[in-house]
């Protein structure tokens, strides 16, 4: 098992490696080939929008072998990538776009994937950890791949960052080809078919998922919610350089890398519930300290935050996991990525109108907002029968393609 648990967080390495260098040249290229700043920042929406067709691609993952898919999928990446060795000018610019859309379809099947890969290589015990750990190995990639790659691609160009990015997912593919799946998971009785509603009815059908993914996505919806006020926070009202926003993103993610190194055995001891519950209200504290007047509690305020984000994560995805059907992880597994970071599409949006009331008000509305979420899982504790899960139950033999 140990061995599968360090492939798992090798493959969150490269992969995270690879996505985050080129996420960020890749706004950078379109800039430089149209001189649009527009522009630029649709390609971050292009890898944003295929999470909102999860409950749709998610279905793939439970009608073919899991292991082939994904690493099929990966190897497709690949090959886009190297698509952009033909862009020589503004007339290929279209290109970058598609390979963003190609890595946001890419993102949906490769999460839900290996989501419903874990438990049939490893045992439940070891997800928590497993999924923080993975976590970690993430976040520590979003502070080193975007230097990296915009360093790469001001010495090579952006051929250079491509070719770089196209051999991790090569290699995560020869790291899944290589994982023992020898564990067979105890629920094979549910069919694999039906339509995306069936993940919906099993994520929300159970407080077990539903409560863990809802906290998880109210997090992540104000993370995206509060940018721009941060943004504010920073130039504005503390009147410090453009470039301490660099500070403040290590300074979260330093948090996020010690918040996934703890969660797992958080959730061992008190359940995916309480982490999500407690990773919401951190990352509502982080706000409320990024809106004092003094700097340092920017810092802090942002290391707080940086925990409590993956804790309410790794929380949602262990409980995932966990409580799900095996038959189904796939398209459950996508449709929980398509609750939690679906809404980013229209927080971000929201909360860059919400700046001009000021810089504060969108991060104290964050800290209500998450702080409500709380509240409510509290007052919500004692309805009954609310653990029973809701997947079909149909003929038995029908077990899951998980390799």
């Amino acid at each position: 098992m140990r061995r599968n648990a360090g492939l798992f967080v090798a493959i969150s390495l490269l992969s995270g490696f690879g996505s985050s260098a080129m996420s960020l040249v890749a706004g950078i290229w379109i800039l430089d080939l149209t001189g649009s700043t527009s522009l630029a920042a649709l390609a971050g929406l292009c890898v944003y929008a295929p999470v909102l067709a999860g409950p749709w691609l998610g279905g793939l993952l439970d009608r073919v072998p899991r292991r082939p898919l994904v690493i099929a999928v990966n190897l497709m990446l690949a090959a886009a990538l190297l698509a952009l060795l033909a862009v020589r000018g503004p007339g290929q610019t279209w290109l970058v776009f598609a390979v963003s859309c190609a890595y946001g379809v890419s993102y949906v099947l490769i999460d839900a994937g290996e989501t419903a890969l874990l438990p049939s290589a490893l045992a439940p015990t070891e997800l928590g950890d497993v999924n923080g750990w993975r976590s970690s190995a993430q976040e520590g990639m979003k502070l080193v791949a975007p230097l990296a790659g915009a360093g790469l691609y001001t010495w090579r160009g952006g051929h250079a960052v491509a070719v770089l990015s196209a051999a991790m997912p090569v290699l995560v593919a020869v790291l899944y080809a290589v994982l023992r799946l020898n564990r067979t998971p105890p629920d094979q009785r549910t069919e694999r078919g039906g339509s995306p509603r069936t993940g919906l009815v099993v994520l929300f059908g159970q407080r077990a998922t539903r409560v863990p993914v809802a906290l998880a996505a109210v997090s992540i919806a104000m993370s995206g919610f509060t940018t721009a006020g941060i943004y504010a926070i920073v130039v504005t009202e503390l009147r410090l350089p453009t470039t301490f926003l660099g500070v403040l993103a290590s300074a979260q993610g330093a948090g996020s890398i010690l918040g996934g190194l703890i969660v797992g055995r958080l959730i061992a001891a008190r359940g995916a519930i309480a982490v999500g519950v407690v990773g919401t209200a951190l990352f509502a504290i982080g706000c409320l300290a990024r809106c004092l007047p003094w700097w340092p509690a920017t810092v802090l305020g942002a290391v707080v935050a940086g925990v409590g984000l993956p804790g309410t994560l790794v929380a949602a995805v262990t409980a995932v996991q966990t409580h799900t059907p095996s038959a189904l992880l796939g398209r459950v597994s996508a449709t929980a990525n398509t609750a939690m970071f679906g809404p980013l599409v229209v927080a971000i949006p929201l909360g860059s109108a919400a700046v001009h009331l000021g810089a504060r008000p969108p991060l104290m509305a964050a800290a209500a907002i998450c702080l409500t979420a709380v509240v409510a899982t509290f007052r919500r504790r004692s309805t009954p029968h609310d653990e029973t899960p809701a997947a079909p139950r149909l003929r038995a033999g029908t077990g899951p393609a998980s390799r």
